[in-house]
């Protein structure tokens, strides 16, 4: 039925990439009906298989939560005959994705012009730290690299104690997503004009991106942003993050109204006279915040939480994990998905998925993530190679 089809369907994306940018961004065209292979070295795999693992089982966390759904091959790209497989590959296949460092995939043979020449309509995604070109490209990158040399790290941070990454991999999910997109909007150029596009996805791009309203300010005002600690990038004293007497609260008063209905209710109505603008709490940030920070550390995060929204200020818990994986929210969003893990059925495990809904055809986890090389045998059947065939490839250990 139509109404069953997802956006992707019949798409077919050849998957070099590793680690996590790459595997993320090709998972969610998985969700999204596409039939992701793969690649992986025989013996090891995607390094994230075995990162940050208790055990050696080779399904590690990060593995598992950015390579749901795909088909996993085993391919020694170094091997003289891996071309023979790959090439069969590529003649079936509408993306390839790879994430190697620019340069190092053309000398094994499996470039842009090289797999165009095979499959002249292919969209063909790299993903990178800095892009294909440019003085920069070909230097290695990984997240917190990029989270300090983007500019995050300059407004990340306290004053007292200095810069700071993000605690999660701001870059390299941000990236995926980016990379996600850009290959889809790729697609729909082809049903409109018939022809391929490489795609170029930085991960300095993308942590650009992620600052759009830094630099437009920048831009305009040549000002440099410092470290802002917990303050909104308004810096306003109204908007921070707050101690409690059993936690932290999350307080945006922006709003003059807001504004104004925060010094009320915590006993400093007469004050707001004094501070009526958010140029003037600006010049006075510091006798504000003395203001507020013991008043509303008198109470609990529930009191706060009750009073302030039925005031209409915005505000939020600062929540652990494990608060937010059971916030009945989710049970209306796809966002966590229940699967066994791979080997071992019995265990259940909830991984992150989709982050939107559609309907009808919602992103959906067509399988388990693979267990390495499990459709190896499957995929080389699906292309027409003989039962010696594998045989011989297994014999030559380029699967």
């Amino acid at each position: 039925m139509a109404s069953e089809v997802r956006a992707l369907t019949g798409i077919r994306i050849i998957d070099f990439s590793a680690v996590l940018a790459g595997p993320f961004a090709t998972q969610q065209l998985a969700q999204l009906g596409a039939d992701v292979i793969k690649i992986e070295q025989p013996g090891t795999g995607d390094m994230t298989r075995g990162l940050m693992a208790s055990t050696s089982d080779g399904m590690a966390p990060s593995f598992l939560t950015c390579n749901l759904g795909k088909r996993s091959i085993t391919i020694d790209l170094k091997h003289t005959s891996a071309k023979t497989i790959v090439y069969e590959l590529v003649k079936t296949a509408d993306v390839v994705v790879e994430n190697f460092k620019p340069g190092t995939i053309d000398r094994l043979g499996f470039g842009y012009e090289s797999l165009k020449a095979i499959n002249p309509n292919l969209i063909y995604a790299s993903i990178s730290g800095y892009g294909q070109s440019g003085p920069k490209s070909e230097l290695p990158a990984f997240d917190g690299a990029i989270q300090a040399s983007s500019g995050m790290m300059s407004i990340s941070g306290h004053n007292e104690t200095g810069p700071t990454r993000a605690g999660y991999f701001a870059v390299d999910m941000s990236t995926s997503l980016n990379a996600a997109f850009a290959i889809t909007a790729a697609l729909l150029r082809r049903n409109v004009t018939g022809e391929g596009q490489r795609v170029d996805i930085s991960m300095m791009d993308s942590a650009v991106m992620m600052q759009a309203p830094q630099f437009g300010n920048y831009f305009l005002t040549k000002n440099l942003p410092d470290l802002t600690g917990n303050h909104s990038p308004t810096k306003q004293p109204t908007a921070n993050v707050f101690a409690t007497s059993d936690g932290f609260v999350q307080i945006i008063a922006l709003k003059e109204s807001h504004v104004q209905e925060l010094f009320e209710l915590v006993g400093q109505g007469q004050a707001y006279a004094r501070f009526p603008d958010p140029e003037v709490r600006l010049k006075n940030a510091t006798e504000i915040e003395e203001l507020l920070e013991p008043a509303i550390k008198r109470h609990d995060t529930e009191f706060w939480l009750d009073s302030l929204g039925q005031s209409g200020i915005p505000s939020a818990p600062i929540r652990s994990l494990s608060q937010v994986a059971e916030d009945s929210q989710f049970d209306h969003r796809l966002t966590f998905t229940e699967i066994e893990k791979p080997g071992s059925p019995e265990n259940k495990l909830r991984v992150v998925s989709a982050s939107h809904l559609t309907h009808p055809a919602p992103p959906s986890v067509q399988r388990d993530p693979p267990q390495l090389g499990q459709h190896t045998v499957e995929i080389l059947d699906e292309l027409g190679f003989s039962k010696e065939d594998i045989r011989s490839f297994q014999d030559q250990k380029i699967v």
